[in-house]
């Protein structure tokens, strides 16, 4: 039991002392770039799955 209070221990002090948190001001740029890069991804997706189905469509000649 020792031991696993000295890991959380060791983990507070880890975390409030050792560890260098972002300042609001790069967390907000984190944000807008995560966010522009989920959209681009999502545009990608979108134009790939209209160029297959309609490539589909043309090869078998059905409407979806």
């Amino acid at each position: 039991m020792a031991k696993v209070l000295d890991f959380f221990k060791d983990s507070y002090v880890e975390i409030t002392e050792k560890v260098t948190w972002p300042t609001w001001a790069q967390l907000q740029s984190s944000a807008v770039i995560v966010l522009v890069a989920s959209l681009i991804i999502a545009l990608l997706v979108f134009v790939m799955d209209k160029a297959s189905s309609n490539v589909l469509e043309l090869l078998y000649g059905i409407a979806s």
